[in-house]
């Protein structure tokens, strides 16, 4: 499996992809899920991939070819000629349902699903920025002020932090450390994602990648998010108070055992002869 994060704010985006791939507990390996297509000056589009692994490979190689016929009659379009984000997602979109009609078949008669998801990003241009999510029938939605990221593979142990922190005006570095840390969440708490990391930040109109990292296990700033998220956590947990009940003799500010307008206590089910409380 794999988790894979990226995100559109005003500032620019970020995106963020682990490596582990894993067909069992005995055959584990590392593969990148980040592709960054290129063309200094003109554009710049990352595509990350959750899934299986030989159908975002295949996707991935054909992108960088796949035409799609234009509006107008003209020229094919290309991501390399695409005039915007949108069409350029519509290039990909192209190039999974190509895979789906050359592979799905054989897939399918080995029992084995198409399953593929991508989040796909960048700017062309003088265009604005944008972000999508690429399902695996090749249909596709865009990320807006109102969910500013989107997430592939294994969320949901990053997921809470990023809907707490992010919103379109968040620094870049700010959403760089906040997609670490959902990171972290997730690597704690599953075993089919792990490390090394691929890191890539975007400023709004560069139109080229520049601030790429790899993070291993030895990455000196994602130990110390490791290290402090995770002592925070505890200092904050120690931090709430015991829930307090009815005859243990305090007097809490914040009661557990109070009356619900809405819900009675849960009854209790006992032994045959006893009063039902």
């Amino acid at each position: 499996m794999t988790y894979c994060v990226g995100i559109r704010l005003n500032a620019g985006l970020v995106f963020l992809s682990d490596s582990r791939t894993n067909a069992g507990l005995d055959a584990i390996s590392t593969f990148r899920k980040m592709m960054v297509y290129e063309k200094a000056g003109d554009r710049c589009m990352v595509l990350l991939s959750a899934g299986n692994l030989s159908i975002s490979q295949s996707v991935r190689e054909i992108l960088q070819v796949e035409k799609i016929p234009a509006a107008d009659g003209g020229e094919p379009i290309t991501i390399w000629n695409a005039k915007s984000m949108f069409d350029a997602t519509r290039v990909l979109g192209a190039a999974v349902r190509r895979v789906y009609e050359t592979d799905g078949p054989a897939l399918r008669a080995a029992g084995i699903d198409f399953n593929c998801s991508m989040i796909f990003g960048g700017q062309i241009g003088e265009e604005g920025m944008r972000l999508f999510l690429v399902y695996s029938a090749g249909n596709f939605i865009e990320a807006t002020r109102e969910t500013c990221f989107f997430q592939v593979g294994e969320s949901k142990y990053g997921k809470p932090i990023l809907d707490r922190v992010l919103t379109p005006s968040t620094p870049l570095d700010e959403a760089a450390k906040c997609a670490l840390v959902s990171m972290d969440s997730t690597l704690k708490s599953n075993l089919s994602v792990g490390l090394p990391l691929d890191l890539l930040v975007y400023r709004n109109g560069d139109l080229k990648a520049e601030r790429i990292v790899c993070i291993d296990e030895k990455n000196p700033y994602f130990k110390m998010i490791h290290d402090t998220w995770g002592q925070r956590l505890r200092e904050v947990f120690e931090g709430i108070e015991h829930p307090a009940w009815n005859g243990d003799g305090t007097t809490a500010e914040f009661p557990l055992m109070v009356e619900s307008e809405r819900y009675e206590t849960m009854r209790k089910i006992t032994h045959p002869g006893e009063k039902i409380v």
